[in-house]
Formats: structure tokens, C-alpha cells, sequence
């Protein structure tokens, strides 16, 4: 007598709905933009980083060069998360 072997049960994928796929890309969107435009008022509004050394030389960089290089690296990290997919196995 031959016995033949059940499958194993299949999981049913996960079928969101684009709508709801779309709403953490949306929060993540923004959160981008808020960081870039605070960048953009921070060079219009924010001060100045003045250096004097001690021979008397000094020397201005805009505050904004600094926050644009940290908000570089924080949209990465941002879009890093919150772009990403899961896959279902």
C-alpha cells in the first residue's frame, strides 16, 4: 500500500492594499522634506560658525553647511527604513 504525503499548508500572502502601502512611503516623504526644509531655514535664518584663531585670522562658515551634511546622512537612514519592502516568504 502506497501512502502519498500531504503538502504542507501555504500560507496566504499579504495582500495590502496599494493605498496601504502607500501610506508609509507618504510619512517617510514627509519627514524627508521636513528635514530639507529645515536645512533651507536654517541657511536663510540661522547663524554663523566664526573662528579666530590665535594670530588674529578668522574665519565664517554658514551654519547650514554643517546641518546639510547631518541631514544628508539622516535622509539616508530615513529613506533606508522607510522605502524598504518586507518580502513574505
Amino acid at each position: 500500500m502506497a501512502t502519498i504525503s500531504n503538502d504542507p499548508p501555504r500560507v496566504a500572502p499579504d495582500r495590502r492594499s496599494s493605498s496601504q502601502l502607500l501610506v508609509g512611503e507618504m510619512w517617510t516623504s514627509l519627514a524627508i522634506s521636513v528635514i530639507w526644509v529645515t536645512v533651507l531655514l536654517d541657511a536663510l535664518f540661522g547663524p554663523d560658525i566664526i573662528t579666530t584663531s590665535a594670530g588674529g585670522d578668522s574665519s565664517v562658515i554658514p551654519s547650514a553647511i554643517v546641518v546639510a551634511i547631518l541631514a544628508f546622512f539622516v535622509t539616508w537612514v530615513v529613506a533606508k527604513h522607510g522605502f524598504r519592502h518586507e518580502r513574505s516568504n
